[in-house]
């Protein structure tokens, strides 16, 4: 990537629509607008100003579209650099046409996520930022959104901050002593140096237990129903997503393939799977759908076990049981509405029952309740009030620092120096990973990558 060059991308999505925008970064937008861009009325662009006038071919003085247009001139934009925008009509043969224009000043087209890099590059925003920018595009759930929000604001760029500031100072006045050799460390900076390392690591334990949360609000769950044939699995999946989407009878075994539906549960968003009923059957086309349901076992983050209450508990629901070992469980007794003879053989495997008729709906609501408060458990980690991590690669930075501090601690006794010194560099390199301040090219490759092309 060459960071002179001037880039330009459709920063719409494809398609049709009613408008589509072009944008423009770097030292040739102004001049690119006075080539592709004739405004109705005289003085040209002024910076932070829309004008309206049409987009023409300099080479064959045909007129393409009416446009607004705004320029931004640096560093008041997005990239801090120069920006042009042309809004035009969002016919895909109109867009694409006028991005042609823009090609042919000398511009190239932008590579994934290249604007918002560029942020980045620029000193705009932070990485953390610069993903919560992606976030906030992809978001699936008004969870999702406010936690991007609230990052992209900057409030976990933060307290990342309040970390580096506090091992930076213990730091410096361990290099002090380094530096003049003859001074013994004394115990009042000693006392200094823990204080502001153990500060520095509290928060990053505080923030640690905040990402399983965060990755909920941040990619949503995904919950697998299952149980024996015919006990209620896809009435109680059409009752959750409130539509017949799965075929019901009485005949046992209807269900053989996994079906799949997204559906929110108070803002989050809740990835339901129903599954075949798991019995032992002769019918290989039912057993491959056992198998499959099965197989998803690991990857749920929450599995609905679901039960008939009307039946005497029997060998097949044990199968359903002893394939849930260790595996968070809602026990789910339907058929409530008939005559309970089911006794489970104790609740202690599961995180907690729950009744429900189905075909009226009594229980449902508990039932979503109970899935919500699994995941979000308390208020104060709302992404409204607090801060949250929501990304791997955040969790895996501070985790690899706060090792590094754990070693600090115990060689604080030993008290050598250089090696005091080198955790706390090192620390301080993991927690810079977070923000990008010490990031290798090969990450930001492969953050960005992810980028739609236009942001």
């Amino acid at each position: 990537m060459y960071i002179r060059d001037t880039i330009a991308a459709v920063s719409t999505p494809p398609g049709n629509g009613g408008i589509g925008i072009i944008r423009v970064s770097g030292a040739l937008a102004a001049a690119v607008g006075e080539t592709v861009f004739k405004p109705v009325y005289d003085g040209g662009l002024v910076s932070h100003r829309f004008s309206f006038g049409t987009i023409y071919d300099a080479t064959t003085s045909e007129m393409v579209d009416e446009a607004m247009a705004v320029y931004m001139r640096a560093p008041r934009s997005y990239t801090r650099e120069d920006v042009l925008e042309l809004h035009c009509h969002g016919g895909w043969l109109v867009v694409e046409r006028v991005l042609s224009l823009v090609l042919s000043c000398g511009v190239r087209l932008a590579d994934p996520g290249e604007f918002t890099r560029r942020a980045f590059l620029n000193g705009r925003i932070d990485l953390i930022q610069a993903e919560a920018v992606m976030d906030i595009i992809s978001s699936k759930s008004e969870s999702a959104l406010r936690l991007a929000q609230k990052q992209r604001e900057g409030a976990l760029s933060k307290r990342i901050e309040d970390i580096r500031c506090r091992l930076l100072g213990a730091l410096a006045l361990i290099e002090a002593y380094i530096d003049f050799p003859d001074d013994d460390l004394g115990e009042t900076d000693v006392a200094s140096i823990f204080a502001s390392v153990g500060e520095a690591q509290s928060i990053i334990t505080s923030l640690l237990l905040t990402f399983e949360e965060g990755r909920v609000m941040r990619d949503g769950i995904s919950v697998l129903i299952v149980g024996k044939p015919n006990v209620g699995k896809s009435s109680l999946l059409n009752r959750l997503l409130n539509e017949n989407r799965a075929i019901v009878t009485h005949i046992p075994g209807t269900t053989r393939d996994i079906i799949e539906e997204t559906i929110m549960f108070d803002g989050l968003a809740v990835r339901l799977l129903d599954t075949a009923g798991i019995r032992h059957t002769d019918d290989f086309v039912e057993q491959e759908g056992i198998n499959r349901a099965l197989a998803k076992i690991p990857e749920a983050d929450l599995v609905i076990a679901v039960f008939d209450a009307s039946h005497d508990f029997g060998f097949e629901d044990q199968l359903i049981i002893d394939a849930l070992v260790n595996k968070p469980t809602i026990a789910v007794l339907n058929k409530t509405d008939l005559h309970q003879r089911l006794l489970l053989p104790g609740d202690d495997c599961f995180v907690t029952v729950v009744k429900t008729a189905a075909l009226s709906g009594e229980g449902i609501e508990v039932l979503k309740k109970t899935v919500c408060d699994r995941f979000l458990r308390t208020e104060s980690l709302d992404p409204r009030e607090s801060v949250c991590l929501s990304r791997a690669r955040h969790r895996d930075a501070l985790t690899v620092a706060d090792t590094y501090l754990c070693k600090f601690n115990d060689g604080l006794v030993d008290r050598n120096l250089e090696l005091l010194a080198l955790d706390l560099r090192s620390a301080l390199q993991s927690v810079g990973t977070v923000t990008g301040q010490t990031t290798t090219d090969e990450v930001l490759d492969l953050i960005f990558s992810s980028f739609c092309i236009g942001k």
